[in-house]
């Protein structure tokens, strides 16, 4: 979920921490290396790798990956989504009336838990769904606090966090407690990890809610999990997890829009593509003249749901790796339909929603790749997710 926060629409400070270019080619790249200079400090590393299984809330369609975190003394499990749009943590607790998840965080058995006098409220310009946000129906309203934080049973002490105490009802469908950000810098229970000892990275293996066994992994990576080698590209976002590409193919062809250099932000919480309004109108200009805007939700568009399996709509992403070769992120015809419309059952939702200002994918990129958050090297690493759906093993760092 992307957050008004990452945006910069209101300040919230957490305290702890056809193209005539060269021809994309699948990814292939040099195997994983320790950087120069590194490989003896990783030798004395003190804390192995940190698998957090994650749950799929799927709803006819993948929206999010979820698994828990344990807050407290003694712990309380929270689950959260993993969400690389965000930057804090925070979760229902029982001072919450309008919270229908359970078991609500309580901080009153919490020996640790250390309430702290500021009320804010953090609206989401990306919700939980694959619905567009309107007229902001994703708002919560937190007060902070500090506790200790455990991941894999290994504790963060004073971790800087905020329990929910207010929120829309939109926020009721979720199965899941809360947040917890995991943007591009090191901040809360991943920089005490780091500080540790853990390598200043972590891997999602998202994956369709018919394979399963997705998983968080907090310093390292898991080899067994992807087909080839991974390919690595700079990130460039201050927060956000953002990475420039070099133009967008949709069946194999583009225009002048889709060619256009953009900067693309990766969000681990948010379930459909955003980009802006002619972005997106090129896009679906190259799938079928069928699709229109769905005028009872801006930014959305559909078609006749009898219509949109028949559509071919392979999209291409092209990126940069850090040896200056073109990659695809490949996004499958079968990503297209996401669902009918709730007031419109014979109208389909598709994939790709209008918002200006903002180009974003989620989790119908991320679902078909698995990924590397390198926060130290400030880049991100793709390869194919692979066949193997095995427990860690063979995990290694870059």
């Amino acid at each position: 979920m992307l957050s008004a926060f990452t945006l910069g629409l209101f300040a919230l400070v957490a305290s702890s921490e056809v193209s005539a270019s060269p021809k994309p080619v699948p990814i292939t790249l040099q195997s994983r290396k320790t950087p120069r200079g590194q490989s003896s400090g990783l030798r004395r590393r003190a804390l192995s790798a940190i698998s957090v299984p994650l749950d799929d809330f799927f709803l006819g369609t993948d929206l999010q990956w979820f698994g828990n975190i344990s807050v407290g003394t003694p712990p309380q499990d929270v689950s959260v989504v993993f969400d690389t749009g965000s930057s804090s943590l925070e979760f229902v607790s029982t001072e919450c009336t309008s919270c229908v998840q359970t078991p609500k965080f309580d901080p009153a058995k919490s020996s640790t838990f250390v309430r702290g006098s500021r009320t804010t409220t953090l609206d989401f310009s990306t919700g939980v769904g694959v619905d567009p946000v309107v007229n902001d129906d994703y708002v919560l309203t937190v007060r902070s606090g500090t506790d200790t934080v455990t991941v894999g049973g290994v504790p963060a002490k004073n971790v800087s966090l905020f329990t929910i105490i207010d929120q829309t009802p939109a926020f009721n469908v979720d199965p899941f407690l809360g947040i917890q950000g995991m943007g591009s810098r090191a901040q809360g229970f991943f920089a005490a990890l780091v500080k540790a000892g853990l390598p200043s990275l972590f891997s999602l293996f998202l994956t369709p809610n018919a394979v399963g066994n997705a998983d968080l992994l907090v310093g390292g990576i898991d080899n067994t999990k992807f087909k080839g080698n991974l390919t690595f590209a700079d990130q460039i976002g201050s927060g956000d997890w953002e990475v420039e590409s070099t133009q967008i193919t949709v069946n194999g062809k583009t225009t002048s829009v889709l060619k256009q250099r953009r900067s693309i932000i990766f969000d681990s919480g948010t379930s459909n593509i955003l980009f802006s309004t002619s972005t997106t109108n090129a896009m679906y200009a190259l799938i079928s003249s069928d699709i229109k805007p769905f005028k009872a939700e801006p930014g959305a568009y559909g078609l006749p749901c009898a219509k949109i399996g028949s559509l071919p709509a392979v999209i291409d992403l092209t990126f940069e790796s850090q040896q200056g070769t073109p990659f695809n992120l490949t996004i499958p015809s079968s990503e297209l339909n996401v669902g009918p419309f709730k007031s419109d059952p014979s109208t389909c939702q598709t994939l790709i929603n209008a918002f200006d200002g903002l180009d974003l994918v989620g989790g119908s990129v991320l679902k078909h790749y698995y990924s590397v958050w390198d926060v130290g090297n400030q880049r991100m690493g793709f390869a194919p997710n692979g066949e193997s759906q095995s427990s860690m093993t063979g995990a290694s760092v870059i």
